[in-house]
Order: C-alpha cells, then structure tokens, then sequence
C-alpha cells in the first residue's frame, strides 16, 4: 500500500495526462481492486479531517442520490465492498442509506475503513455483513447530534445539573445560564435520537452482522449415565 507521498508523486505524473489526475488515480485502484475481489466498489467519503465545521461533509439526504448512481447498471450479484471515511450524520439519512444498499445488493456488503468512521459512519459499518479494519483504522462511538450538539452529553449535563441542585440549591446560580438552553422539546428529541440510534444498530447487529459470523462447533451432547 502507497504511502501520501508517493500517492502525491503519482498524482503529478497523472497530470500531464489528464485534467483530472485525481480522479484517474483513484479510479485506477478502484478497479485493481475489483480485479482482485471480482466484488463491487463504492468509496464514500469526505474531506472532514482538512475541512472541519462543514456540515455538507456530514452524511445528508443529497448522499441517496450519489449512492444511486454509483449503484445503478452494477450487476448486483457481486456483492459491494464500501469504503467509509466519514464523521457520521443525519440518523435518518443513514437509515434510508443502509436499507437501500441492503436492499441492492441482498445484505451482501463489506465496509472497509481506510482510516475513520465516526458515529453514523459506525452505525453504517455496523450494518455490514464484515468490517475489515487496518492497524490504523478506528470506528468511533454511535453517538447521535440534535443541531450540531451530541445528544448523550446534553443528556449527561442536564442530569449532572439536576444532582447538583437537588444536593445543594445555591448551584442553580451557576447552572442558570445553561440551563436555560435545554428547552423541554430539545431534551426530548436527544432521547429519541438515543433511542432510534441503540434501536437500529441493535437491529442491524442481530439480523446482519451476526448471521453471518461463524458459529463454532457444538460439542457432541454426552450420554448420560
């Protein structure tokens, strides 16, 4: 595997070629690499890690219209093998993201993480038949944002404030101020997000992941006596 400079080295070559050298290259091992599975390939990503703070980056509904292009005229029967580097995003946007896919390719699918999948980008790579990970590669908690702002932490806040109140009421002074940002309906839709994320990757877990995992060997049931 090519480290970045010589990715970077290949690129300049490329340029005195086409107008798009990154594209060809990429392009390029794309298909060695479906030369050597004989199984589809989709490489989904985003330049998060260079360009942090754009929610355009983040998984949205605009990405159901790329995956049904790249999906469109593949024959199916091979399988797909999906590349993921992503900071997560919208629930329901992955949601419908993993029902299509499975519905396209029978749950056949493999996620391959070069480097990250955060969040949402787990609950997809959860939704995968396998997950082939390198040395360098990391999957991040399944940690669902209410407008920008993950939920679990507000959950973990609001109670936090709450016990410190109740043990001494001076401490509302202090917590006036951030309080008064949790409107009841902000609350609320933090645990529902909670909720519909533990839910769908419980699910995907149990009728994906794990029908496809080996089952070892069951011992021979001894006689009795």
């Amino acid at each position: 595997m090519p480290n970045w400079n010589e990715v970077l080295r290949e690129l300049s070559a490329e340029r005195d070629r086409t107008s798009s050298p990154l594209d060809a290259v990429r392009r390029r091992y794309l298909n060695a690499l479906f030369e050597h599975t004989g199984r589809n390939v989709i490489a989904y990503y985003s330049g998060f890690l260079s360009k942090p703070g754009i929610q355009l980056l983040d998984i949205n509904d605009e990405d159901m219209n790329g995956f049904m292009m790249a999906v469109h005229k593949l024959d199916r029967s091979r399988g797909l093998d999906l590349f993921l580097h992503t900071p997560g995003g919208s629930i329901a946007s992955t949601q419908a993201i993993v029902r299509y896919l499975q519905s396209m390719f029978n749950c056949d699918i493999r996620a391959v993480i070069p480097q990250i999948a955060m969040s949402a980008g787990t609950m997809i790579a959860c939704s995968c038949k396998k997950i082939l990970l390198g040395k360098q590669s990391s999957l991040g908690p399944v940690n669902p944002q209410v407008r920008g702002i993950p939920a679990a932490a507000v959950l973990q806040e609001f109670r936090q404030a709450l016990r410190e109140c109740k043990a001494d009421p001076t401490a509302i002074l202090v917590w006036r101020e951030i309080l008064q940002q949790y409107r009841p309906t902000f609350l609320r839709q933090c645990e529902q997000a909670i909720k519909w994320t533990n839910q769908f990757v419980q699910e995907q877990l149990e009728n994906v992941v794990f029908v496809y995992r080996p089952q070892p060997p069951r011992e021979p049931a001894s006689e009795a006596r």
